[in-house]
């Protein structure tokens, strides 16, 4: 199968970035250096080719009721531009992805899916349409997305690409008309980080990214360092802390699961899960060693196997070496001791919380 290639692809080969294939594109890693990048998000401002992301328009009558019977979070009397975070579940809770969904009028909804996910999740949501009266626009190939994310990220969004964002609080959204286009902006982004996901045609998405580029102001930053920020803020990647058999129950994300809302699909099996537990849960762990635990490594616990690593780093802004692991539940208690095998060694280490480095959101 080709590889795809985002919008700015061609800019960011004449930048030197290392590219490599991920969800199907051929999408940039790092620029300078992860941990050059990552520091520039945490202290300042970074800028990320998010193109590869998938969008899905839904609109019509039933909009709301659809979105509602699909997704974990409740749409229902939600204020224009409001953002939520929220699942698409299998009957048994096991997740089918995680996503955003924007309400950004009366029955109007714009839902943000990941790359890996597109072709999966565009198919299970037409499959579930049934009776509802929406109209549903699969509408991938036409936006491409910008996020600008850093402690300087409003500055510089206002600044250098002309948009008023200040009125934007955490998680809300509006459409903005720029020479005619219909853009997107919101104050969102999987960095722990303040900053904006700004979608838009391809032409629009190019030029901002010059504008960008040519201020000085902020670093283009890879997937690399996308992850470690992500990472250490305990936010989840789907195939790693969420999967089609790892529930968000298990991810210790439930709360993103509204059971008090009239029906959603998966609804039954999460009640459940919260009422009985489940038998493994996704946990911190700090190790006492700088070795460095990656995904797939064993959780040992007086010689027995408990679980695996999720994701692990050293991790860039607080120089522990931590990790996320799905472990059996009966050893999820904060401050429980257990091994990292790593290579033939096993390394000390306890159960801490998955946030490792404080969010700085601004709310």
């Amino acid at each position: 199968m080709e590889t795809k290639k985002t919008c700015l692809h061609d800019k960011h080969v004449a930048l030197g970035a290392l590219m490599s294939p991920f969800a199907g594109y051929d999408m940039p890693i790092q620029y300078s250096s992860i941990m050059e990048e990552h520091n520039a998000v945490r202290q300042d401002c970074g800028v990320f080719d998010v193109s590869h992301m998938g969008e899905v328009a839904i609109k019509g009558k039933d909009a709301e009721k659809f979105v509602n019977h699909i997704f974990t979070n409740d749409v229902a009397g939600a204020a224009d531009g409001q953002v939520f975070y929220g699942m698409m579940l299998h009957e048994n809770g096991g997740t089918v992805d995680d996503l955003l969904v924007y309400k950004m009028g009366e029955n109007d909804f714009f839902l943000v899916i990941n790359a890996a996910n597109i072709d999966k999740d565009v198919a299970w949501m037409r499959q579930n349409i049934g009776n509802f009266d929406i109209e549903f626009d699969h509408c991938s190939d036409y936006y491409s997305q910008l996020a600008v994310q850093g402690p300087m990220a409003e500055k510089i969004t206002e600044e250098v690409l002309g948009l008023e964002v200040k009125d934007l609080v955490f998680y809300t959204a509006k459409r903005v008309n720029v020479n005619g286009e219909t853009i997107i902006v919101s104050r969102t982004g999987y960095t722990g980080e303040d900053g904006f996901e700004i979608y838009g045609s391809s032409d629009y998405i190019r030029e901002q990214w010059d504008k960008l580029m040519s201020s000085g102001k902020c670093k283009p930053c890879g997937l690399g360092c996308r992850d470690t920020l992500r990472f250490e803020v305990g936010l989840p990647l789907y195939g790693d802390e969420l999967t089609d058999d790892i529930s968000p129950v298990m991810a210790g994300l439930s709360m993103f699961c509204k059971l008090d809302k009239e029906e959603f699909i998966g609804k039954e099996a999460i009640a459940k899960q919260k009422a009985e537990g489940v038998q493994q849960r996704v946990v911190g762990i700090e190790l006492a060693d700088k070795a460095v635990p990656r995904h797939g490594y064993a959780v040992m616990k007086d010689g027995e196997k408990i679980g695996e690593v999720t994701t692990g780093y050293n991790s860039i802004s607080t120089g522990k070496s931590v990790c996320m692991a799905l472990i059996d539940a009966k050893y999820g208690k904060l401050d429980t001791d257990v091994e990292v095998q790593i290579r033939k060694k096993c390394f000390p280490g306890k159960v801490v919380k998955k946030r490792f480095y404080d969010k700085h959101y601004k709310k």
